[in-house]
């Protein structure tokens, strides 16, 4: 082939973005389909969390100037990760230095960092790339393998390899691995947003939190508070705040919370945490209404390798998980930086078909080990057993009096 590689991404989420960055660096003819009209109707989230795997994949990926715009986007770096049970009484805290591979690295760092503000920073420059309003409908292969993107409005377009990076529910999934699919884990969150207005105790505002009650739920809450690097941030993604999201066993909420309000999510949750320190009531009962809601955790089954193609998959497309090992966006970010690496060079069609092999054996590898993480998280999140609660409450006390055990048990967590 005479010419670069086309490369054809279906979505413009996160990883489909950043895969978008890499592969132009790398001299590849890339087009991104995003089916949202605009670049602005996609304005809503919480705040993320990008642990050194995601953050080494962006700078990876992304220029010069959008990895300078995303390290000044990221909020207050926390002192560190708390475990706390009902009452906010402390079990252990995990130090920021502890949580990374090497706390001297500059790029390989833990960030809090707004969805809106780094979704801003990933369609910087892409203008050229990006086209919206495309609700894709299905593919096509033709015999020599070049793949055609076809869409609802009858428009297509035809490259060398189609990426489907459109989230959860993929429709490139659903043609290509129609016996790949998501389930209902049974587990429940309800999330909101109380806030940063002095109301709060420092054990809330510090950093991030799990919650640990005797059984059958779980919280957990983190701060968003933009970097005094990037004063004007708040303005869009409104005021620093608290997040929360209380996770429970669905048969423990009424039958109808998907149709309910945030007043009366809230009160669901207040019902459930009668005995809990008055903090967290004050959490949940401060929050603003309409950024409360409800979250059916899913998670896909495990999936079996399929023989390479010209086509692939990235992100929640492909290893969607429940939010609750905090790693979904990073193995996302993680794909678009593995693919990025092994499609660099190639010129060929034909040789790209086996450096998609590659990806897609490492990828299957790291990405359904996330898979297990989250969903293992989930349903001991929602468990009714009080001895497993009892004995990891035992050995985080014992781990926060130990400071060697502490190291030797939480060095490198969430790298």
């Amino acid at each position: 082939m005479s010419r670069p590689l086309k490369v054809l991404v279906i979505g413009g989420g996160i990883g489909g973005l950043c895969l978008a960055h890499g592969l132009r660096a790398a001299g590849v003819d890339v087009r991104v389909h995003e089916r949202n009209r605009t670049r602005d109707d996609w304005l809503q989230g919480y705040r993320i969390h990008i642990n050194p795997a995601g953050s080494s994949a962006l700078h990876a990926c992304l220029p010069e100037r959008n990895w300078a715009a995303f390290d000044a986007s990221a909020g207050r770096p926390s002192e560190g990760f708390g475990f706390l049970d009902e009452r906010l009484r402390r079990l252990a805290f995990i130090e920021e230095d502890m949580m990374s591979a090497d706390p001297a690295d500059p790029i390989a760092q833990h960030r809090s960092v707004s969805r809106i503000l780094l979704r801003t920073v990933l369609l910087d420059g892409l203008d050229d790339v990006i086209t919206y309003d495309r609700e894709f409908t299905r593919y096509e292969i033709a015999a020599d393998g070049r793949v055609s993107a076809h869409f609802a409005d009858g428009s297509h377009d035809t490259g060398d390899i189609l990426v489907a990076a459109d989230g959860a529910n993929s429709r490139v999934r659903r043609q290509y691995l129609p016996d790949a699919r998501r389930i209902d884990t049974g587990v429940v969150a309800v999330a909101g947003k109380h806030a940063l207005d002095g109301r709060l105790p420092a054990s809330l505002t510090g950093g991030p939190n799990n919650i640990i009650p005797p059984r059958s739920s779980w919280m957990f809450t983190a701060v968003w508070q933009a970097s005094p690097a990037a004063p004007g941030q708040p303005a869009i993604d409104g005021q620093d705040y608290v997040f929360w999201a209380y996770v429970a066993a669905a048969d423990r909420y009424p039958a109808d919370v998907h149709e309910l309000d945030g007043a009366a999510l809230q009160q669901v949750v207040l019902d459930r945490i009668t005995d809990w320190s008055p903090d967290l009531h004050r959490l949940v009962s401060g929050s603003d209404p309409q950024s409360v809601n409800p979250i059916a955790l899913r998670s896909m089954e495990s999936v079996k390798a399929w023989p390479a193609s010209t086509v692939t998959l990235i992100g929640d497309a492909i290893h969607n998980m429940t939010p609750l090992a905090g790693i979904g966006a990073n193995t996302a970010l993680r794909d678009a930086a593995v693919l990025t690496r092994r499609l660099t060079g190639i010129t060929d069609r034909a040789a790209a078909v086996p450096a998609i092999a590659e990806y897609e054996r490492e990828m299957l590898d790291y990405g359904f080990a996330a898979v297990r993480l989250s969903l293992r998280n989930a349903r001991q999140a929602a468990s009714d057993a009080r001895l497993p609660r009892s004995i990891l409450k035992t050995t985080l006390r014992a781990a926060q009096a130990v400071p060697p055990l502490k190291r030797a048990m939480f060095a490198g967590m969430g790298t």
